[in-house]
């Protein structure tokens, strides 16, 4: 009996290692993102053509009228194309989202706020709360992806080393709060602006007329973070730290450096000008004639707060960061400021490429009409069939999840994904808001992000863990780091759909259901 446990154990760990090796051999031979969008484009000029040609048609449950394809391969659609590609990438709204927000992240991370936060917060925790501390400060890395993968998480590893506890142990927890809390945060980041305005441009295929703001999922954010920070906690002292046992390798303890008297000062500073920022913005929204309340009705969520609320994100970085820097000395001068920001926009070239390619694969979908007639026509079977509940978007998340095993980029996946998905649940007859398939989506790239080899730090975290035993490998850290998977996957799912049951707003201005 135990030689066949071990014979089967065998195999099925043999199995699963040629199918880690299958998804990275296929991941590795995709070609970069923008060449994807450009192809994907190129395919749906091809498919209005044919779908054109054999009348392809719906009738909008929305007013009744017959939708037909627009033939992008025909005199009206080479000239739609030839004048409106310049207008497709200038209008797509994550690409000027992402540039102002970049600004205040540029200058935050420059002057070296960001990294300052992540020590202090897992230096000053208790010993007995440093596991949750690791976790917390990866999940507000967040703001900042790069700071919380090159700093944090070499970091973890670091600290529990010093603690005398296994360092793989602490990379996992860094690596859990980072990359598994990609869809939770207590602050809306750089990547919200850019998920909220492909989702906003997916959605307009129903209403031309609909607003997603960037903090459409915040709610459900702050929530998951408490999911991201508790499971992550439990997964690594229950379950992983025990599995790796003690830890026998020879890697050199290093010593955690403190904070020095100037940055406490500056960070003390840079906490005192969020406050004071956070309090002059209440007083444009909280009286009732508060200057960014909406002047005709007075009401908030319609209202130039949420309308603008990018510029509110930029300042949130930009003001304390410009703080920190002059206390700091990392900013002793305008052209100091003008390098930190300057240096972060520097970074931007390839995503710029990318929006390119990405805005015309989305507005030639939206012309083609084809993304609304796969809409009207996906949503009719769901219906039919009757699944159209919460375990709808729990398969969602589930399908999000598996598609990230062969994708990267979160954005390129939702630039794909959205302009199906979400207007094929608002035509339910339960129709979800955006800001739910959002959501769903946010949770299936987290719950991946993990184990896949496509995550583009992963070759990075293999480098940090054979700092402390050069045996360690990709099957090492997707080994380590799958219970954190299975677990939050369960609890995450269940979460989302109690929130569903319950009908809580997602965010401002984040319903559950459309009216």
């Amino acid at each position: 009996m135990g030689n066949f446990l071990s014979k089967t154990k065998h195999h099925s760990k043999r199995f699963f290692t040629r199918a880690l090796d299958v998804i990275e051999i296929v991941g590795n031979k995709l070609p970069h993102p923008a060449t994807i969008f450009g192809g994907l484009a190129v395919i749906v000029a091809l498919l209005s053509w044919l779908m054109y040609s054999l009348g392809a048609s719906a009738v909008n449950p929305a007013d009744g009228n017959l939708v037909t394809v627009n033939n992008l391969i025909s005199g009206d659609g080479f000239r739609w194309m030839y004048t409106n590609l310049l207008d497709n990438f200038l209008k797509f709204p994550p690409l000027g989202y992402v540039l102002v927000v970049m600004i205040g992240i540029g200058l935050a991370e420059g002057t070296g706020l960001f990294s300052v936060m992540i020590r202090a917060l897992v230096l000053n925790a208790p010993s007995r709360f440093i596991t949750a501390a690791i976790v917390l400060a990866g999940i507000i890395s967040g703001l900042a992806v790069e700071a919380g993968y090159v700093i944090l998480i070499p970091l973890g590893a670091m600290i529990f080393h010093a603690l005398g506890r296994h360092p793989m142990a602490g990379l996992a927890a860094a690596f859990c709060g980072v990359s598994g809390g990609f869809g939770a945060n207590f602050f809306i980041g750089s990547i919200d602006p850019i998920l909220a305005g492909i989702s906003e441009s997916a959605a307009q295929i129903i209403d031309p007329e609909i607003v997603v703001n960037p903090a459409v999922n915040y709610y459900f954010m702050i929530a998951s973070s408490f999911i991201v920070l508790i499971v992550g906690t439990w997964v690594t002292e229950r379950i992983v730290e025990p599995r790796l046992g003690k830890y026998e390798g020879t890697a050199e303890r290093f010593e955690i450096v403190q904070l020095t008297p100037q940055e406490n000062k500056g960070l003390r500073w840079a906490g005192i000008t969020v406050l004071l920022f956070i309090v002059a913005m209440a007083f444009t929204v909280v009286p009732e004639n508060g200057i960014l309340r909406d002047p005709e009705t007075g009401g908030v969520l319609r209202s130039p707060f949420f309308t603008g609320i990018i510029i509110g994100i930029l300042l949130l970085f930009f003001l304390p960061a410009l703080v920190y820097g002059i206390i700091v000395g990392t900013i002793k001068n305008d052209k100091d400021m003008m390098k930190h920001i300057i240096k972060s926009m520097s970074g931007m070239g390839g995503y710029i490429v990318l929006v390119f390619f990405a805005a015309q694969f989305v507005y030639f979908f939206n012309y083609s009409n084809l993304g609304l007639i796969i809409a009207i026509k996906g949503a009719s079977g769901l219906t039919d069939i009757g699944f159209t509940g919460p375990l709808l978007i729990g398969a969602f998340v589930l399908l999000a999840a598996f598609i990230n095993l062969f994708m990267g980029s979160a954005s390129a996946k939702w630039a794909i994904i959205a302009p199906v998905f979400i207007p094929m649940l608002m035509l339910l007859d339960n129709a979800y808001h955006p800001g739910i398939t959002q959501a769903a989506f946010r949770i299936g790239d987290s719950l991946t992000n993990l184990v896949t080899p496509m995550m583009s730090y992963f070759a990075l975290i293999v480098t940090f863990a054979e700092k402390y035993d050069e045996r360690y490998g990709i099957g090492t850290i997707i080994s380590t780091m799958l219970p954190y998977t299975i677990l939050l996957g369960i609890v995450w799912i269940a979460a989302l759909m109690l929130w569903i049951w319950l009908g809580i707003p997602l965010g401002p201005d984040g319903p559950i259901y459309i009216n």
